[in-house]
Order: C-alpha cells, then sequence, then structure tokens
C-alpha cells in the first residue's frame, strides 16, 4: 500500500503545492523542516485535500537516493514541529519504505484545521508552485471563514432573545466577567444584546444554536430539531441493574451544575502508606467530572440526534458517553502534545463555552484527569472509540494500591509510560509504537500479543509471583516434569500432559495458545531423540 502512495506521489511531474522531496541523506534543518511544514499544511487546506507531503531520500529529478535519517531524529522533528506550530500540530503518520535504490521515509501532513492557518515560529508560509512563500493576507482570511458548516454556528431565524432564560444570561455575564476580569466594568454596562454578540454566543443579534443549547428556555430545544440538548444520567447498581435516571436539557450552561450534583460521588476511604489514619476522598474529582461532561457538550455530533449519557455505577465507576468520532485519533497522542486541539467538531460553540469559563484551550484537560488519577493511586481513565461514540470511564477506587503506589514512584517513569503500563495491566492491545517504547526501556517481555510486564517492574511494584505466573514455567523445567511423568506412567495421550502442565503455562495464553505451545515442546523433545510416538498416538520415553 505504501509502495503504492510513492508510486503515485513519484509520478507527479514536478514539485507543487502539496509535495516536496528533499534528499536528507542523512539529517535535514529542523527550522526549514518547520517552515516547509506550515507551508504544505495551510496548502492542503486551501486545497481541499487532508494531507499534503514531504518526502526524504528523493533527488529534485525524482531519483531515489536514500536516506539514513534515524528513528531519534524522526522523534526530535515531531517534537520540534510540535513545539513551535500554532495551532500545535504534527505528522499525521510517517511512511518507512526499503526500496532496491535506498530507503524512503513519507511524511505525511495534515491540513491546517478548518477556520486556522498553520503558523511557525510566529509566521505563517504558503507554496507558489515548488517555491516556499509567505501566506498572503486574503489567503489567511479565507482559512479562518471556513467554519461556515459549523453546526453550532447556525442561526435560527425563528428565535429571539426572548428564547433564552434570564438566570443563563446572568450566569453567563458572572462567568464572562470572570474570564475577562480586565472588562468587568464595561460588561456591567452592556445590555444583554451587546454581551450576548460580545461574548460570542449571537451573531449580530441573531439567535444561535449555540445560545439555544447553553442559554435556551426550557422546551426552547425544539429549535434544534433533529438534534437535542438532552443529558440523561443514569444509575445502576452492581449487577448492571438501572435503578435511578433522570434527564437534563438546556440551559445546559445551567444544568451542568445540577448533573454535578445528581452524581452521588460518595467518599472512599484508603489507608496511606507511612500513616496509621485513613484518607478520606471524593471517588471523583469535582474537575473530573466537570471537565468530561463540558468535553461531551462541546465535542457531540449533534447533528446524529443524539445525546451525552453518564452512567454511575455502584461499584464505583463513572461513565461519560457522547455522540461522535474522536477528533484527535488517540488519547495518547493528544497526551504526548499537550496542547490546543487542531480541530473542532463545533467551533462556534467550543469558542463560546471557553468565554464563559465552561472550557479552556491550552490542551491540557485530559492529561489533568490523567494526573488526578494517578496521583490519588486510582486506575487511569479509559476511553474507548466504537460505533461513533466516544466513551470515557472513571474507576473511584484503589484496584491495587500496593502497585499502584510502587508504580507512581518509579521515578524515571513518564506518565505516557504509565499510560502504557496501565493498558499492559488491562490486557490492552499495544501497537508496534508502543511495544517499542515499553520494550527499550526492559518494561515488558512476552511476544505480541501476550505481553507482560518485565521482571524489573514486577520486582519494584512487588508483582513477583504474577510476573512468574504470566511469563510460565521455564522450558527446561517443563521437560523435566514430561520426563518425571513418563517416568512413572510410561505412555500419556497428549491430553493428559496438557492437564499436568496447563497451570504451568503463561497466564497471558489461551487454551488454544497453550496446547499450540505444548505441541511444539513435544515436537521438540521428539527431534532431540527425547520421546516418541506409539501406535495408538501416546507418547513415551525412548531408551
Amino acid at each position: 500500500m505504501m509502495k503504492n502512495l510513492l508510486i503515485r506521489l513519484l509520478s507527479s511531474e514536478t514539485e507543487n503545492e502539496l509535495l516536496e522531496f528533499k534528499r536528507a541523506e542523512r539529517q535535514f534543518d529542523k527550522d526549514k523542516l518547520g517552515r516547509y511544514f506550515s507551508a504544505l499544511s495551510n496548502e492542503a487546506n486551501l486545497n481541499g485535500f487532508k494531507s499534503a507531503f514531504i518526502l526524504f531520500g528523493i533527488n529534485n529529478d525524482k531519483s531515489i537516493h536514500g536516506t539514513e535519517i534515524s528513528e531519534k531524529q524522526l522523534n526530535e522533528y515531531k517534537l520540534e514541529i510540535s513545539n513551535h506550530t500554532s495551532p500545535s500540530v504534527n505528522f499525521r503518520q510517517v511512511h518507512r519504505l526499503t526500496t532496491e535504490e535506498g530507503k524512503v521515509i513519507i511524511l505525511e501532513i495534515p491540513a491546517a484545521p478548518m477556520g486556522m492557518p498553520v503558523s511557525w515560529k510566529g509566521h505563517y508560509y504558503a507554496r507558489n508552485g515548488e517555491s516556499l512563500t509567505g501566506l498572503s493576507i486574503e489567503k489567511i482570511e479565507r482559512i479562518r471563514n471556513q467554519n461556515q458548516n459549523d453546526w453550532s454556528k447556525g442561526i435560527i431565524n425563528e428565535a429571539t432573545i426572548s428564547d433564552l432564560d434570564d438566570k443563563a444570561i446572568q450566569l453567563a455575564r458572572k462567568q464572562f466577567a470572570e474570564k475577562n476580569p480586565h472588562l468587568k466594568t464595561e460588561i456591567s454596562a452592556w445590555d444583554d444584546k451587546i454581551f450576548l454578540n460580545k461574548a460570542k454566543l449571537t451573531i449580530d443579534g441573531k439567535i444561535t444554536r449555540t445560545a439555544i443549547l447553553l442559554l435556551g428556555k426550557a422546551g426552547s430545544d425544539v429549535y434544534l430539531n433533529p438534534a437535542s440538548s438532552k443529558v440523561s444520567w443514569i444509575l445502576k447498581d452492581r449487577d448492571g441493574i438501572e435503578k435511578d435516571y433522570q434527564h437534563f436539557f438546556c440551559p445546559l450552561l445551567l444544568e451542568v451544575e445540577n448533573v454535578f450534583a445528581k452524581i452521588r460521588n460518595l467518599k472512599y476511604r484508603y489507608m496511606q502508606e507511612g500513616t496509621l489514619f485513613p484518607e478520606e476522598v471524593d471517588q471523583f474529582e469535582p474537575y473530573l467530572i466537570r471537565e468530561a461532561l463540558n468535553n461531551c457538550i462541546a465535542h457531540q455530533d449533534y447533528r446524529m440526534g443524539g445525546k451525552i449519557n453518564i452512567v454511575e455505577r455502584e461499584d464505583g465507576v463513572l461513565i461519560f458517553a457522547n455522540s461522535g468520532s474522536f477528533i484527535p485519533g488517540s488519547v495518547e497522542k493528544v497526551i504526548e502534545a499537550d496542547a490546543p486541539e487542531t480541530e473542532y467538531r463545533n467551533p462556534f460553540l467550543s469558542n463560546a463555552m471557553v468565554n464563559l469559563n465552561m472550557i479552556d484551550t491550552i490542551g491540557s484537560g485530559i492529561k489533568k484527569m490523567f494526573m488526578i488519577q494517578k496521583n490519588k493511586f486510582f486506575p487511569l481513565p479509559e476511553y474507548e472509540f466504537s460505533n461513533n461514540k466516544v466513551l470515557v470511564s472513571f474507576t473511584g477506587k484503589v484496584l491495587d494500591i500496593n502497585y499502584a503506589r510502587k508504580l507512581a514512584q518509579m521515578p524515571d517513569l513518564s506518565l505516557h509510560e504509565i499510560m502504557l503500563l496501565d493498558k499492559v495491566q488491562k490486557r490492552k492491545g499495544l501497537n508496534k509504537f508502543e511495544f517499542k517504547t515499553l520494550k527499550s526501556k526492559n518494561l515488558i517481555e512476552g511476544r505480541k500479543p501476550n505481553y507482560y510486564i518485565s521482571a524489573s517492574v514486577a520486582g519494584k511494584t512487588g508483582q513477583q509471583s504474577d510476573y512468574i505466573k504470566l511469563r510460565g514455567i521455564e522450558e527446561d523445567f517443563i521437560v523435566k516434569l514430561i520426563i518425571d511423568y513418563l517416568k512413572e506412567f510410561p505412555y500419556a495421550k497428549k491430553s493428559d500432559l496438557f492437564t499436568l502442565l496447563d497451570n504451568k503455562f503463561p497466564d497471558v495464553l489461551n487454551e488454544e495458545q497453550k496446547q499450540h505451545k505444548l505441541k511444539n515442546i513435544l515436537q521438540k523433545m521428539k527431534s532431540n531423540n527425547q520421546i516418541d510416538l506409539n501406535e495408538k498416538r501416546k507418547w513415551f520415553l525412548k531408551k
């Protein structure tokens, strides 16, 4: 597939606004790469493409020269791009290909986010054919005016300011003033029409879907049909049986606090290390609840007609769900970037929520939620993306205090590495990059997909016995057990030997994998002339 992409890119008659070839034999200037990134990203946006490309290892005449740029260098380029672009963005993907002529690296650059041109160190760049130029004012404005398809910006011609809730407007004024203390005196002098325009809730006095969603009177969300402002809280017992529920509708600015008050958020007690007195904490930090709920409101795909669900389980788990895909692609990407999002599903709504101090744009919300759970020794948040929904689950209790506490005390581990080890502990899959990250630091062992924490981590977290169970008994010991068995009982079916060895194989293996491992060991012993099969398909020791 990647070779087909390379063939397609090399078939271009020349470099253009979306394509750049660089010989880059051993390295490439980071500042120059940043300027090309800005230019190609902006041009991809303006030309209606999802991506643009830089190819390393290619001469200007499109012949393949080959590049020896290392993975370490690429990671340095990624960090530099993330740190100096605004909004902070990075390569969509990096592809390495080996050809007969040499190695080629394809850097896939995402189009600038809708309404947001990409700058490099404060300057906007563009392309004029093959040449690198500044991004003109006209092009900057073309990109900035692209949010016309933003659902949340839509005008509701039938609605008027009388459809907005007075209490919600007053709270909006208060929170806008907190966000903009330098305007406090001016705000008090504005009438409602001026305030709503200034806070970006209305457009020239016209009521937007955002205004109805956040400030609309009860029942005014009829203007949003087929979309809905509905938020449902559901309480379930330990068996998953529904015990209680309540639905909330606009104005969501007011209802956020009512939803928060509905969540029981019981106290949780556990013993901290070095003290005889138990620690008493909220199961769920207030910040977690508000951040997760406001994220659901800001990022819900309202065009799908769904609702926001909050499920509180009596076994100490809180789940938030909203309709729509997870635009950043992965949580790991968000944590690593620790920067503002590059694309918003509802830019107008998100901007209004920023103005009302409901969310921020510094991009640290998800990372902060992970840090809160980590510092309390609670399991890290779990994200699930399926069926065009985003689910995030918080566990409000300690699952293994010794493991969590000691893992948190390993000073050399980054939050990203702790997240990956958390995935290993929960038997979640790892991609190639995640595997390499942990394997290179000797944090995991095993083979795909049966990874487990390494002996070094197990020793520091008091999980030596679990480590042995997951790794399994050494093969030499298994061979000895088979020989001892056949000395006592001269013949054995494979099923007899499996019964003997079942609990000796790694716990990460399923039954089929254990059967396959036993088959390999038996075949190896047969090849070594230690055992053989008789006509009844029973194993016996060779004299």
